[in-house]
């Protein structure tokens, strides 16, 4: 049997934990946030993971919760955002599901991320905020190194022009099409 299971991908912020339980809901299947599934295993936040373990464990730890998760049958699953930017896991996706990319731009992800501290990537030395150049310049940097990846999704979403329904909507359409052709 053919398992359902649509994969939500994109840079931070771009709405994967939102659109996704909200996606969920309305196609009656489960969610999954590959991060909060990680925290909750780890009891700690991504932050300190990265902090006190390194970003190879944490790695680790994201590939073998994606290795479970993907057996699921009817489910959205958001990915954290270079959670795609490993060949093993991108081939994993691949063979267990769909992908569905929620573009956005760096202007976008700058307004929605520029007083987040809880994003391991993003984190500057000091207690003092990054100007805005250095936080896009940032933010520029990592959306280049992960494009390629985000890019070959198999649907792409633009997610800066339109509100969190419209976007669910859109993704649920494209569900159902995918669906009724198999």
């Amino acid at each position: 049997m053919k398992r359902n299971v649509f994969y939500l991908t994109g840079f931070m912020a771009s709405g994967k934990s939102t659109v996704g339980p909200i996606l969920a809901n309305a196609l009656g299947w489960i969610f999954f946030d590959l991060d909060k599934e990680i925290e909750k295993k780890e009891e700690m936040k991504i932050t300190e993971i990265f902090e006190l373990k390194g970003e190879n464990y944490f790695r680790k730890i994201e590939n073998e919760l994606l290795k479970t998760l993907s057996k699921n049958n009817n489910a959205i699953i958001s990915l954290g955002g270079g959670t795609v930017a490993s060949e093993e896991n991108f081939n994993l996706i691949v063979s267990s599901g769909k992908i569905i990319y929620l573009k956005s731009s760096p202007e976008a992800a700058y307004k929605r991320l520029k007083y987040k501290r809880d994003r391991p990537a993003l984190l500057f030395e000091g207690d003092d905020l990054p100007t805005e150049k250095e936080f896009t310049d940032r933010i520029n940097s990592l959306l280049e190194k992960r494009k390629k990846y985000y890019e070959r999704a198999d649907y792409i979403i633009d997610t800066d022009h339109f509100p969190v329904g419209k976007t669910v909507d859109k993704i649920s359409r494209i569900i159902e099409k995918q669906l009724a052709s198999n």
